[in-house]
């Protein structure tokens, strides 16, 4: 079974976020993804809206594995 994730260190930006995000499915990423960036002290951090072109563009991100150490 593949594993999907998101790594924050891949997107350097002023914030220096070293997040890593990782589940079975691209949907569970994505709810994950969202709770994160959108809803929680990441939101604060990264400043993402929870929108129909937010979503379509993290998916796009979504790499297979895991994240490296």
């Amino acid at each position: 079974m593949s594993r999907y994730y998101i790594d924050c260190r891949d997107y350097p930006s002023d914030v220096k976020c070293s997040v890593a995000l990782t589940a079975d499915t691209k949907e569970e990423l994505l709810q994950a993804v969202v709770e994160y960036e959108c809803k929680s002290e990441g939101c604060k951090i990264h400043g993402c809206e929870d929108t129909p072109e937010f979503r379509d563009n993290i998916v796009k991100e979504f790499k297979e594995g895991t994240p490296p150490l």
